[in-house]
C-alpha cells in the first residue's frame, strides 16, 4: 500500500487552498469542517488536532488562522492539500502542491474528465504532474474524506457521522452527504468515509487496500458507477475479502442507469453480468439499493457470520410481521431452522400455551420483556439453530426500552449472530440502545433479513476459502 494514502487519513498537517472568510464558498465549509469537525458548530475539541494552513491569496486570515498566499509560502511541511479553488486554477495548485512537497492532494473542484474530452485532457495533465513528485490525488469532483479516528472532516458536508467500524467509499458526493444523514439517523459509524469522484488517480482498489488495514474497520462499504480498473480490483478485492468482508452497490445495472453514470461522474458504467461474476468471484455481498447496503454492512460490521449448521430461527410477538420475515427468507434462499422437539419443550416452558409451536417463533402479542428474554435464551442454546432475528411491533405490553435492555443481555456471550427489528419504531430510544450495544436494529422484518442474508453469505465465503471450518 502507498503509504502517500495513508497520510490523507492520518496526516500531520493540512493545507485548505481555496479557504474563506465568505460564507457562501466551499473552502468556508471545508476549513470549519477541518476545524470543528461540524461547519455548524464552533467546538474545536470535534475538529482535527494537527496544523492547519488556510491558503488564499485574497485572505490575510481565516477564522483566526494566517493565511498564506499559495501553499509555497507555508513555513512547514505540508501532508494533505485540500483544493477548493475553480477548475482553472488547479492545475497550477497542483504544480505547486508537487515543488512543495505535499504527499496527498484531495481535489474537490470539478469541471474536470465528467465534462468531456477536454475535462479528460486536462485531467491526465495533473495525474503526470503530480506523478512527476510522486505525490497522489483524490479526485476530482468528490466531496473530501473523513477519517473518524483522527476527528478529520474535510468534505463541505454539513454534519460530522458518528464513529464506528464501517468504512465507506462512494464515487458520488451527494450520495455520501445522503449516507451521512441517514446514518444519523439510524445511529450507526463510521472508521472512514471517502468520496473518490472521477478516480484521475487514486481508485477503489487502493482505497480498500488502506481500509483493510485499519484497526477500526470491521466492514468496507462500496457506492460504484465503474471502476477504473476492474482487473486491479479484482486482485485486490479477492484478497482483503478473506480479511475483511464488503458489501457493494454497482449502479448502472440498466442502459438508461449506464447513460446516467456516465453524465455523473464520466464514468462509462459496463456490463453488468461482469461485475455480477466479479462479486461472486471476490465475495463481495452485493447490495441492489441503498437501503441493503446499508443493512448488510451494519450486520456485517456488528455480528458474526453464522455457524455452517442449522437455519435462522425468527422471533416475534405478531403473526403479520412473521410471515413478512418467512417470505423474505425464502426469497432469499435463506434457511429456516426446524425446531427440535427439545426446543419446543423448552418453549412450552416459557411461553403460554398459544405460542405458534413452530419457527417463526410467534409468542403473542402480549409478549413482555422477560418472556422475550426467556425465548431468546431458549433459541441461542438450540443446536439446530445458528442464527436469530428478533422482531417486535409495538404493543401496550411490550416496553421497547426494557426489551432493548434484555435483548442485549441474552445476546451477550453468544457466538451466534444477532438482529434486532422494532417494527414501525423509527430512530426511538431502544432502537439506538440496542445499536450503540452491536446489535444491529433494522426498521422492517424485510430489512433484518437481508442483514441476516449477508452473514450467511459471509459464512459460506470464509469456508469456501477455507479460513472457517
Amino acid at each position: 500500500m502507498d503509504e502517500n494514502i495513508r497520510y490523507m487519513f492520518h496526516p500531520r498537517s493540512i493545507a485548505i487552498i481555496g479557504a474563506s472568510n465568505k460564507l457562501w464558498k466551499v473552502g468556508h465549509a471545508v476549513i470549519a469542517n477541518v476545524l470543528y469537525g461540524d461547519c455548524l458548530r464552533r467546538d474545536r475539541t470535534l475538529g482535527y488536532k494537527g496544523k492547519i494552513y488556510p491558503v488564499n491569496p485574497n485572505e490575510d486570515n481565516v477564522f483566526n488562522l494566517k493565511c498564506y498566499p499559495d501553499v509555497l509560502s507555508i513555513p512547514d511541511e505540508v501532508d494533505l492539500a485540500v483544493v477548493a479553488v475553480p477548475a482553472k486554477f488547479v492545475p497550477g495548485v497542483i504544480e505547486q502542491c508537487g515543488q512543495k512537497g505535499v504527499k496527498t492532494t484531495i481535489i474537490i473542484s470539478a469541471g474536470f474528465g465528467e465534462t468531456g474530452d477536454e475535462g479528460k485532457r486536462v485531467e491526465a495533465e495533473m495525474v503526470a504532474t503530480a506523478r512527476k513528485y510522486g505525490m497522489r490525488i483524490l479526485g476530482p469532483n468528490c466531496l473530501g474524506i473523513y477519517s473518524l479516528y483522527e476527528d478529520l472532516n474535510t468534505t463541505f458536508a454539513r454534519a460530522m457521522p458518528m464513529k464506528g467500524p464501517i468504512s465507506f467509499i462512494s464515487q458520488s458526493g451527494a450520495f455520501c452527504a445522503s449516507v451521512i444523514q441517514y446514518s444519523l439517523e439510524e445511529h450507526f459509524g463510521f472508521s472512514n468515509f471517502v468520496s473518490i469522484g472521477n478516480k484521475s488517480d487514486i481508485d477503489d482498489a487502493d482505497i480498500i487496500e488502506y481500509f483493510a488495514t485499519d484497526e477500526h474497520t470491521k466492514c468496507i462499504g462500496m457506492y460504484i458507477e465503474a471502476l477504473k480498473d476492474a482487473r486491479k480490483f479484482l486482485k485486490v478485492a479477492r484478497e482483503l475479502c478473506k480479511k475483511v468482508p464488503m458489501v457493494a452497490l454497482k449502479s448502472g445495472r440498466t442502459e438508461i442507469g449506464r447513460s446516467a453514470a456516465k453524465s455523473h461522474t464520466g464514468s462509462i458504467a459496463g456490463n453488468d453480468i461482469a461485475y455480477e461474476a466479479m462479486f461472486r468471484q471476490t465475495g463481495i455481498y452485493r447490495a441492489r439499493t441503498m437501503s441493503e447496503l446499508f443493512d448488510a454492512a451494519r450486520a456485517l460490521a456488528y455480528q458474526p457470520p453464522p455457524p455452517p449448521e442449522g437455519g435462522i430461527a425468527i422471533l416475534t410477538n405478531s403473526g403479520g410481521p412473521g410471515v413478512v420475515a418467512t417470505d423474505a427468507a425464502s426469497d432469499l434462499g435463506l434457511p429456516l431452522a426446524k425446531l427440535s422437539d427439545a426446543t419446543i419443550a423448552e418453549l412450552n416452558r416459557v411461553c403460554p400455551p398459544e405460542w405458534s409451536h413452530r419457527n417463526p417463533v410467534d409468542i403473542l402479542g402480549d409478549a413482555s420483556p422477560d418472556r422475550y428474554s426467556d425465548a431468546i435464551h431458549v433459541l441461542l442454546e438450540a443446536g439446530e439453530v445458528s442464527g436469530l432475528i428478533v422482531i417486535t411491533a409495538p404493543q401496550a405490553m411490550t416496553d421497547p426500552e426494557t426489551l432493548a435492555k434484555r435483548i442485549v443481555e441474552a445476546a451477550k456471550g453468544t457466538t451466534k449472530p444477532v438482529i434486532a427489528s422494532f417494527v414501525g419504531m423509527i430512530s426511538s430510544p431502544a432502537e439506538n440502545y440496542v445499536e450503540e450495544q452491536g446489535i444491529p436494529e433494522m426498521s422492517f422484518p424485510e430489512d433484518a433479513v437481508l442483514g441476516m442474508h449477508a452473514l450467511v453469505h459471509r459464512s459460506r465465503i470464509l469456508r469456501r476459502e477455507q479460513i472457517w471450518q
